[in-house]
């Protein structure tokens, strides 16, 4: 039987720093103290790269720590009642991403993503098309729950359902695989050995997508 206090404890805070410290920490790494880049990269083009896996790590816990719990694992109380301000915050570092893509994104510097004419190869704009699709449904997802949307029983249950949500969660995966699978398959080119910042996010998905598809109700 839980204690009363657990239906108190949060450990956002605590899960939130340790996931941004290690994502952005993970970045500087592996393209700064092992890798060619600049450090005048870091300030958009690098820390946007740990931003993204940040959002993508509290995006999967807030989806798949419900789902492990079904499993039998035994969660702590406070990380499921962290779940709302993960998902929150990984929806506000998406945003930050976003726009700081959008402000990036350029033949001089995603040069691999644009065809000779400046044009996007077919891998960028199917990366492109997912991460926008991944983006909507991500943001209705969380308006629904922060307008009058929530008293629509019948759309909350649609979108928090296993097979809306299922679906949702591979246009993200989407999104990291047209953009980054050319360098998951070539080790050789990993800087210092250590995998893309892209390969690491698609790693804790699939975690978190097994977690959903056998634990989901």
């Amino acid at each position: 039987m839980n204690h009363p206090a657990d239906n108190h404890r949060n450990s956002a805070g605590l899960i939130i720093a340790i996931t941004i410290l290690f994502s952005i920490g993970y970045a500087i790494v592996r393209y700064h103290v092992v890798g060619p880049a600049p450090w005048n990269d870091f300030p958009f083009f690098i820390l946007n790269k740990g931003i993204s896996l940040a959002a993508f790590i509290l995006l999967t816990c807030n989806f798949g720590l419900g789902p492990l719990r079904n499993l039998g694992v035994n969660v702590p109380a406070g990380w499921l009642n962290a779940r709302k301000a993960l998902g929150m915050t990984g929806f506000l570092l998406v945003l930050v991403h976003v726009l700081m893509s959008f402000l990036l994104f350029s033949p001089a510097v995603y040069a691999k993503f644009f065809e000779t004419d400046g044009t996007l190869t077919l891998m960028a704009g199917l990366s492109m098309l997912g991460g926008v699709l991944a983006f909507v449904v991500l943001w209705a997802y969380n308006l629904s729950f922060q307008t009058h949307l929530r008293e629509d029983k019948s759309y909350i249950r649609f979108i928090t359902s296993r097979t809306f949500l299922l679906w949702a969660m591979l246009l993200g995966a989407s999104h990291l695989l047209f953009m980054g699978y050319s360098d998951w398959i070539n080790p050789s080119s990993w800087h210092g050995g250590i995998p893309p910042v892209s390969l690491v996010a698609i790693t804790f998905f699939v975690t978190g997508y097994v977690f959903n598809l056998l634990g989901r109700k």
